[in-house]
């Protein structure tokens, strides 16, 4: 039920962003106030963000077009590989369990560079937001750089925020009508083009292609294609600001891991308040009083793409682009005033200032210190043991049922399975040899110790005999040394077990 108001009391007088709001438009920002009514739900007004020019919208053109060539383009480089191999040069191949990126290749059993690599990239993460806040989320992200490209086709079509807001209040009509159906149909061409990139890195780019022409592919494929067509039309061209608000839960991480000494973008309100028009302020200059550099214009809030004023603080919603400086230095260039009233800034700084003191930069403490130890020591482990790492893969798993045969002349023999793992493009041979038992003998069912050969590429099985002559185990349990030689190339790797044998 509405909740009631006194007849002699008057309505609270609307917040600032509420009035920010009645005077640009539905779209100036994203406003959660509840309603009048007592309801705790506010509907989501569209944002029609301003484009600005300036130094981080030329870092943000440029990240954006290195991170889409990189994603569309890099399935279609080629890398050879040898024959019998796959020459793209990054690829996951499910069907052998493969990936490769360029010399680099991963077997399944390679999955802990998988997790290491997660590990790292989380660590990374940390590391840049405890030096300069959510700067991943402002230009790497990808739901920012795809917004930023849908943005850039709904500007070039229906043209800049002005415009599109006529355009959204206008009634329908055969130009509204073409120019919705343009821009729809060329977000959609871009999220049908960003799907099909994605399946290429899971078969060989131009083969596939033919194939998806030709309408001969897999129906994953196919599947694939349009649901991240779908995903990406719906969530860089409709739902833009939600999925970085309520989708994503880096922000409320990222509210964790900040303190006072991390930069975030910030109003430096000791320098812009009081705010007022530029008249007033240049009249209460002149007779000695004070005035801010502010001049109340809302440039940073319609450049804003989560429809923010970040003048109210730093809030949840920020993506740290920096628009909002650009916008704001454009305003003070045009006024003849210094730029960085709105900046990469700490805290600690925005303090220091306010109570008289002077700039406090603290990038190197014991957080910053801490992530960098562990990104450098893992990252170091992890590019070492990818150097060393052996080409082949040997584990051995003794008979359980028996343990063990005595045979007719009192020798003992103990059966193995051998499975040896061949990670390089041609066909090797090893030799075998065993260590522990003085006296045993090796045999090799169906082959030869001095020869067991394993295709490219491929894992092989061997069955392995080792007998000890009659009377010589004097242990129930003797431990054994496996050693598989491949003489072409001197790389040898080892197992261990045990040769079982009756108590004596």
């Amino acid at each position: 039920m509405p909740l009631a108001q006194p007849k002699d009391t008057p309505a609270p007088a609307p917040p600032r962003r509420a009035r920010a709001k009645t005077k640009f438009g539905a779209a100036a920002t994203r406003t959660a106030i509840p309603a009048a009514d007592g309801s705790l739900y506010a509907a989501r007004a569209k944002i029609q963000p301003q484009l600005v020019r300036g130094t981080y919208r030329r870092i943000k053109w440029m990240i954006l077009a290195v991170a889409l060539g990189i994603y569309y383009f890099v399935p279609f480089i080629r890398w050879n590989r040898g024959p019998g191999e796959p020459s793209q040069a990054v690829l996951l191949d499910l069907d052998k369990g493969r990936f490769y990126f360029f010399s680099i290749e991963l077997w399944p059993q390679d999955v802990t560079y998988v997790m290491g690599l997660l590990i790292l990239a989380a660590l990374i993460l940390f590391l840049v937001n405890a030096v300069a806040g959510r700067v991943w989320c402002g230009y790497l992200c990808p739901q920012t750089v795809w917004t930023d490209l849908f943005l850039a086709v709904e500007r070039l079509i229906e043209g800049d925020r002005r415009e599109r807001l006529k355009l959204d209040a206008a009634p329908w009509s055969m130009e509204k009508i073409a120019l919705r159906t343009m821009k729809h149909s060329i977000w959609l061409l871009i999220a049908w083009w960003t799907g099909g990139a994605w399946v290429l890195y899971f078969a060989d780019a131009p083969t596939l292609v033919g194939q998806l022409a030709t309408y001969q592919a897999p129906p994953v494929a196919y599947v694939a294609i349009l649901t991240l067509t779908a995903t990406t039309y719906l969530l860089a061209g409709h739902m833009r600001e939600q999925v970085c608000t309520y989708m994503c839960p880096w922000p409320r991480i990222q509210a964790a891991l900040t303190d006072e000494h991390a930069y975030n973008i910030l109003y430096r309100d000791a320098r812009g308040e009081p705010r007022m028009s530029a008249k007033q302020a240049t009249a209460l200059r002149a007779a000695g009083q004070a005035a801010g550099d502010c001049v109340d214009c809302f440039a940073c809030v319609t450049a804003c793409p989560a429809g923010i004023d970040i003048r109210d603080g730093l809030q949840m919603d920020c993506i740290q682009c920096g628009l909002c400086i650009d916008a704001c230095d454009t305003v003070m260039d045009k006024l003849g005033r210094p730029a960085g009233l709105i900046g990469y800034d700490t805290e600690a700084n925005r303090r220091s200032r306010a109570a008289g003191g002077g700039a406090v930069s603290r990038i190197v403490r014991p957080r910053t210190i801490l992530y960098a130890t562990l990104v450098a020591g893992i990252g170091s482990f992890m590019l070492y043991s990818l150097v060393t790492r052996s080409f082949t893969a040997f584990s051995v798993l003794h008979d359980r049922n028996p343990l063990f045969v005595t045979l007719s002349d009192g020798a003992i023999r103990n059966g193995y399975t051998f499975r040896l793992s061949n990670k390089r493009p041609g066909e090797r041979h090893y030799a075998l040899t065993v260590e522990g038992l003085a006296g045993a003998r090796v045999e090799v069912v169906g082959g030869t110790p001095r020869d067991m050969p394993v295709p490219s590429d491929s894992t092989q099985e061997f069955r392995v005999l080792v007998f000890a002559p009659a009377g010589l185990p004097a242990a129930p349990s003797i431990p054994l040394t496996f050693t598989l030689t491949d003489p072409a190339t001197g790389e040898s790797i080892q197992a261990q077990d045990h040769f079982k044998a009756p108590a004596p």
